[in-house]
């Protein structure tokens, strides 16, 4: 029962931030006067409607996304083409506000979950100690054929010692990069005793685990309205950094598919986190909430990025707009671009959780 309760927790964490993005988009056209056809949660067959007076709300069965639908896209539409109030007709500034919202609305949303925390659980302190910690081994790795497992905490690399803060798990870091293909002797605090591991980073300078200081968290109240917007304020930028990171070092090659999730992946993870910290969601919506907003920006066909680039190629064309057919064309290849990726990172993330027994962490 606590399984099938955190699962659906999970599922409604990733359901809300949908939500939060369609929204963006929805409110940014209502409230400019533009008109709105369907707010859809999810594809596929639809479960609940609602027709309001301009818009019909729709919930369907897959959780996977969501979108915002306008009578432009509607041949079946008996508004007038030339009407004002439809997307298309509407300056390129309007459009522009429309199709980013969504981003926005996620990036706000996440700011204001930190915000909420600090005021509600206190603002958060850092206790720093020895080593690196190892929340997650990854499988057929230099990691895990030397040994390694989750929780293991690296104390020591080259006989050379390791403190829990961010200076001395870049150094760990780049110790690891720099000695790709050749054999590294490091101390390891398992279960309250040390031991000695020898591990070769791959070619690429990788050994296949997530790293992090070891440090434990804890929260005070803010003395003042200024600790406590400086605390949400360093929160936010240090999630946005992780996420920049972590798409830095997947675009450069240094991060593989086997270290992405996809929608399965996240409400597998997300539903371990919520049975032994529910207050674990929090930060996992606002790290999930910044990653939707930063992978939408993308310039990427199918993606609000995608939209902006066409916008942008109109601005430069003194307002003419790319002929429609070669738009289509453009957005259908990397429509099928991503649902190939989600399928593939489902598949991906459903042999990883069957392999180890419903977890996502080996």
């Amino acid at each position: 029962m606590i399984k099938i309760l955190s699962v659906l927790a999970a599922i409604g964490v990733l359901g809300a931030l949908i939500v939060v993005h369609e929204l963006g988009h929805f409110l940014a056209a209502r409230l400019q006067g533009i008109r709105v056809s369907r707010f859809s949660i999810g594809f596929g067959p639809t479960l609940l409607r609602y027709q309001g007076p301009k818009t019909e709300f729709v919930l369907a069965a897959l959780p996977l996304g969501g979108y915002v639908g306008f009578p432009d896209d509607d041949p079946e539409s008996k508004i007038p083409a030339d009407d004002p109030d439809l997307l298309k007709n509407r300056p390129i500034l309007d459009r522009a506000i429309v199709i980013s919202a969504g981003v926005i609305a996620n990036l706000v949303f996440a700011y204001a979950i930190i915000l909420g925390m600090s005021i509600f659980a206190g603002v958060p302190q850092v206790n720093e100690r020895p080593g690196i910690a190892i929340p997650q081994v990854f499988p057929n790795t230099a990691a895990s054929r030397a040994g390694l497992k989750p929780n293991d905490v690296i104390l020591t690399v080259s006989n050379e010692k390791l403190m829990g803060s961010e200076a001395d798990l870049n150094r760990l870091k780049k110790v690891i990069e720099a000695n790709a293909g050749k054999p590294l002797d490091i101390t390891v605090q398992r279960d309250k005793t040390n031991q000695k591991f020898s591990l070769t980073p791959d070619a690429k300078g990788k050994i296949g685990v997530v790293l992090t200081p070891n440090r434990t968290y804890f929260r005070r109240p803010a003395k003042d309205v200024g600790e406590l917007f400086q605390a949400s304020n360093d929160g936010f930028g240090k999630m946005v950094n992780m996420t920049f990171e972590s798409f830095r070092l997947l675009t450069s090659g240094k991060a593989s598919l086997s270290e992405v999730s996809g929608p399965v992946g996240i409400v597998a993870m997300t539903a371990n986190l919520a049975e032994t910290d529910a207050s674990s969601l929090f930060t996992v919506a606002v790290l999930i909430s910044i990653n939707l907003a930063f992978i939408n920006i993308l310039p990427l066909p199918a993606l609000d990025g995608g939209h902006l680039a066409f916008l942008l190629i109109e601005a430069v064309r003194g307002g003419k707009p790319l002929p429609n057919n070669i738009q289509q064309k453009v957005m259908q290849t990397g429509l099928v671009v991503l649902l190939g990726l989600a399928l593939l990172l489902i598949f991906k993330d459903s042999f990883t959780l069957i392999r180890n027994g419903g977890s996502m962490v080996p």
